[in-house]
């Protein structure tokens, strides 16, 4: 308590205006902590029946918003022991038998962090879906693929959504490895030593679904580098999804105009009403630096603390909560934008130009027998005397092309988008069939994941 301080010093120590979004979680693990210690006969069985019956009453004041927080309760730890103590009387005091603000924190921050994580993963694989749909609905739409923003080399709309289906994947991949070392029980340590009392620390595992036990009491309460996995986690998302918003922002532009995106996720401006402003891609694309901040914000807390806990950690939790926040809320409506999308495949067409084509050129050439840095020369001469006269690749004659090579025959004349995009048919490539595949195998996957 900090009753003897000025409310200034009491605003800036505490931590209840924030943790108190960890009321559930304090509660069931104060909950099955207190069954343990009943079980164990550390306290009476009807000790442990009454704090679990009054915590739960606790719980429910605090939702139904008849709980009143007083801001001289320093954290969300002692303002829901406060309560209890009003509830049940003296056996409240018991509850705190074996353990330990930090290990309760840190115990607090996994359950929490745990739940977040399947949110988010929930809401991550619905943006996936949304882009395997996008895939599926426009399987066969030919674009430019761009390196440097300069037009690059042909390939399909869908092969290139199915590249942020992949980045997602793995950010899923991340979400849960990290879910696995978040899932580490450290209620036991104590302040730091572990605890003098015949605890069963199984017990509190199985009743709060943990999967293993911390296998250090200095570790566990004054580590959270799981707070900063999730937060690099998060911050990579993100910087995906910052990608993708991106392209959508200029994709929708009048220079574009290879999307329109749905009107519920665009304004218009206050002077100009003809616009339709790509707002919620481009404050998609912002939000990514707010995870950049908060992942910074804990490495550097972390970065020079001694052990073991140190009260630096209470600075852990705002940056977490915030890009829990910030990553659900842009994953929710970043599917939503998705599905409406509408592609425009004949734009997309239309601003592609043949020089696209001058890496099938030298491919050609390779057919032919010429080393690839030959046929590559070749091809860079050919395109710049198109590029000189005016002309597209299309527009050459035979003529124009043996003046580089003779290995060029009248096939040569049937280079085309079509025949550019069939050619890259590897695993991974963009013709049409392995698009296809990778459509089908990303919808299968989907599929598993749902059902497991």
């Amino acid at each position: 308590m900090l009753e003897s301080k000025s409310r200034g010093v009491q605003d800036y120590v505490g931590s209840l205006q924030f943790d108190r979004r960890l009321y559930r979680h304090d509660i069931a693990g104060s909950i099955a902590h207190a069954r343990m210690l009943g079980r164990q006969g550390i306290i009476s069985e009807d000790d442990a029946v009454r704090i679990a019956k009054g915590l739960e009453s606790v719980r429910r004041e605090i939702e139904s918003g008849d709980f009143v927080f007083d801001p001289s309760d320093e954290d969300i730890h002692m303002a829901v022991e406060a309560r209890l103590f009003k509830l049940i009387g003296q056996a409240a005091g018991k509850l705190h038998t074996g353990r330990s603000r930090n290990d309760q924190i840190a115990l607090d921050l996994r359950m929490y962090l745990r739940d977040e994580i399947t949110d988010i993963r929930r809401l991550l694989r619905d943006l996936r879906s949304a882009t395997v749909e996008l895939a599926e609905r426009y399987p066969a739409v030919m674009m430019a693929g761009y390196t440097h923003l300069q037009q690059a080399q042909p390939v399909l709309f869908a092969h290139h959504m199915l590249a942020y289906f992949e980045m997602f994947t793995r950010d899923d991949a991340r979400l849960a490895d990290c879910a696995r070392r978040v899932n580490v029980l450290p209620l036991g340590s104590g302040a730091l030593a572990g605890v003098p009392y015949p605890i069963d620390r199984e017990y509190v595992a199985r009743e709060l679904g943990f999967d293993e036990l911390s296998a250090n009491s200095m570790d566990a309460v004054s580590d959270r580098d799981f707070v900063a996995e999730f937060n690099f986690c998060g911050a990579i998302l993100m910087m995906h999804i910052s990608r993708l918003a991106e392209e959508l922002v200029f994709w929708s532009s009048t220079e574009f105009g290879f999307i329109r995106i749905g009107d519920g996720f665009t304004t218009g401006s206050s002077i100009m009403p003809q616009k339709r402003n790509p707002d919620l891609a481009e404050l998609a694309r912002a939000k990514s630096g707010r995870t950049y901040g908060n992942l910074m914000t804990i490495l550097t807390v972390l970065k020079a603390l001694p052990l073991s806990y140190n009260r630096d950690l209470q600075e852990d939790k705002e940056p977490l909560f915030d890009t829990a926040d910030t990553v659900k809320a842009t994953l929710g409506v970043c599917a939503e934008m998705l599905r409406t999308l509408e592609v425009d495949a004949t734009r997309m067409r239309d601003v592609v130009r043949d020089y696209l084509l001058a890496t099938d050129i030298a491919d050609y050439l390779v057919h032919k027998g010429l080393p690839f840095r030959t046929a590559h020369g070749i091809s860079a001469a050919v395109s710049h005397h198109a590029s000189d006269t005016g002309k597209s690749l299309s527009e050459l004659s035979m003529d124009d092309y043996r003046r580089f090579s003779p290995h060029f025959d009248d096939d040569i004349l049937q280079l085309s988008m079509e025949r550019s995009i069939a050619a890259r048919d590897v695993p991974g490539g963009t013709a049409l069939n392995r698009v296809a595949a990778a459509t089908k195998a990303a919808q299968e996957l989907l599929i598993s994941e749902g059902q497991g």
